[in-house]
């Protein structure tokens, strides 16, 4: 892949996983469309195991993200 398309690839992994860190915690989390249709859905949701697994997640993705910046492209060497 080229420099130039692997860099906003990975900034939107990292901007992902922050958010997936960030939102679970948020009144977004908490007041949203589908726990209005889907009381029961409220149970699963708010819950703060399954909120700290999708933080989890976060933080993976973005530990992830943080290493595929710091390792380069090798170089293709050309035929001989």
């Amino acid at each position: 892949m080229s420099r130039v398309a692997r860099v906003p690839i990975l900034l939107l992994w990292l901007v992902f996983g922050l958010a997936l860190i960030l939102v679970p915690w948020s009144d977004v989390w908490d007041i949203n469309y589908f726990l209005y249709q889907y009381p029961a859905l409220g149970l699963i949701v708010k819950n703060p195991f399954v909120r700290g697994a999708i933080s989890g997640l976060g933080f993976m993705n973005v530990l992830l993200s943080l290493e595929a910046f710091r390792h380069r492209t090798t170089a293709v060497t050309g035929r001989t």
